[in-house]
């Protein structure tokens, strides 16, 4: 069998990422421990410590690749549906419906991060703050663009269901409410519209 040279193999520092990135969601962030990290990433402690500072450094660099994730999905929605801010809700909104009753589904990684970071300079609870703010501000404009009576408070009431679906997806799974998720915005955008 043939070796593929031309394949680089993973840099410390990526694997420490990834495995992180995989723990920190499934477990939380508090509840991994950089000796877990460092053994199922196959690497040393001192490996890790090059490439960040501390563990809460850690933390906030997977917060931030979830919050380029998460604005990703947003905007590929967005794209599918130019100057329909009312479409491109129901087309995130369905898919934030879908991936919360999979099995595994964990909420939202920042969310939780929130919850468990209460200290508001700790940096992952300053990524997670600086997607809710910009979230509730993207709503907010949504909403405007739909010809809300009350924009700001339709943004809030939707921020307000998309959290409540990252807490229950995870209690109830394929068959719990984060089903309903695209019908009850769909019934708030009206309520606010008419």
């Amino acid at each position: 069998m043939a070796v593929d040279s031309s394949a680089k193999p993973q840099k410390a520092a990526d694997k420490i990422k990834a495995t992180a990135q995989e723990l920190f969601y499934r477990e939380g962030i508090r509840a991994v421990g950089v000796d877990e990290i460092v053994t199922r990433a196959g690497v040393t402690k001192p490996s890790l410590y090059r490439a960040y500072s501390s563990k809460d450094e850690l933390a906030a660099d997977y917060l931030r690749d979830y919050d380029w994730r998460f604005w990703d999905r947003f905007e590929q929605a967005a794209h599918a549906h130019p100057g329909d801010p009312r479409a491109q809700l129901r087309a995130w909104m369905e898919g934030l419906a879908e991936r919360a009753t999979v099995d595994g589904y964990r909420g939202c990684g920042l969310t939780n991060a929130a919850i468990e970071f209460p200290d508001r300079s700790h940096p992952a609870r300053r990524v997670a703050q600086g997607n809710k703010a910009a979230l509730r501000a993207r709503l907010r404009e949504m909403a405007r663009g739909m010809g809300a009576h009350d924009h700001d408070g339709l943004g809030d009431a939707l921020l307000l269901l998309i959290e409540g679906v990252y807490a229950s997806g995870q209690m109830f799974g394929a068959g719990g409410p984060a089903k309903a998720l695209p019908k009850a915005a769909e019934a708030l955008v009206e309520a606010y519209t008419r």
